[in-house]
């Protein structure tokens, strides 16, 4: 199989066809082609620097690119149903609660269905008893479960995750990775951004391994781990510096 695809035999979610982006002068992205499938878990790694957000966030459609098309298939062109969770957890100035339902008030939600929803959600990721507490002030493990109740409640078919556990502590970790399984479970398409190998290898079915700004390597999460194609991923496996 050729490095730059994707090791599952499921149908085409996403295709990018030669995406650049640059910014003040910098080609920060360069000629990224590639295709995701509809199904599992896509683990994007690499070392700092390499484009790994910024291809998220473009793939999210918060960024658009300086040059090259993105395809959704069988959605008829547009972008399905989607969520993002940031590695520092956006927090509207409200409560936890009226965080998730002014999530549902944006998607369109019916108000009567909105506060159920919400609950629901914060029940779902252990928040009940911080519901009415302003978002703002809760811990850091908190506000990522609030963030991820907020993208649950919202029943995504994709979520894009950007290093949602980089600065928890291992108890919030597992909480945020034991969701993440949880919506695997119920079919949403995971696609997410982490420097730690050892939950790439938990949560991961393929990689997706970037370098300066190019896809240097995709393959299954296995043959990557265990036999890495190319010199930059090699490396990064063995955990060496790699620029």
């Amino acid at each position: 199989m050729n490095d730059m695809h994707a090791a599952s035999t499921s149908a085409p979610l996403l295709t990018l066809d030669k995406v650049t982006f640059r910014h003040r002068g910098q080609t920060l992205l360069q000629n990224i082609s590639l295709t995701l499938s509809s199904q599992g878990s896509t683990i994007v790694m690499g070392p700092n620097g390499a484009g790994k957000s910024l291809l998220m966030r473009i793939c999210h459609g918060l960024l658009t690119p300086t040059s090259g098309r993105l395809h959704w298939h069988d959605t008829g062109g547009r972008p399905p149903r989607q969520a993002m969770v940031f590695q520092r957890p956006v927090m509207l100035r409200r409560s936890a609660i009226a965080n998730v339902t002014y999530a549902l008030a944006v998607q369109g939600t019916c108000w009567r269905d909105r506060k159920p929803l919400a609950r629901e959600a914060l029940e779902r990721f252990g928040l009940t008893d911080v519901a009415h507490r302003p978002a703002r002030v809760l811990s850091g493990g908190e506000q990522q479960r609030l963030a991820l109740a907020r993208a649950w409640a919202l029943r995504p078919a994709v979520l894009f995750l950007d290093e949602p556990t980089s600065a928890l502590d291992p108890a919030a970790i597992k909480a945020v990775e034991d969701a993440v399984t949880d919506f695997g479970r119920v079919g949403t398409r995971i696609i997410m951004n982490t420097h730690d190998i050892s939950q790439a290898k938990r949560l991961g079915d393929d990689v997706l391994f970037l370098c300066q700004g190019r896809v240097v390597e995709h393959n299954n999460a296995e043959s990557f781990f265990l036999a890495p194609r190319t010199r930059d991923a090699s490396a990064f496996v063995r955990g060496e510096l790699v620029w």
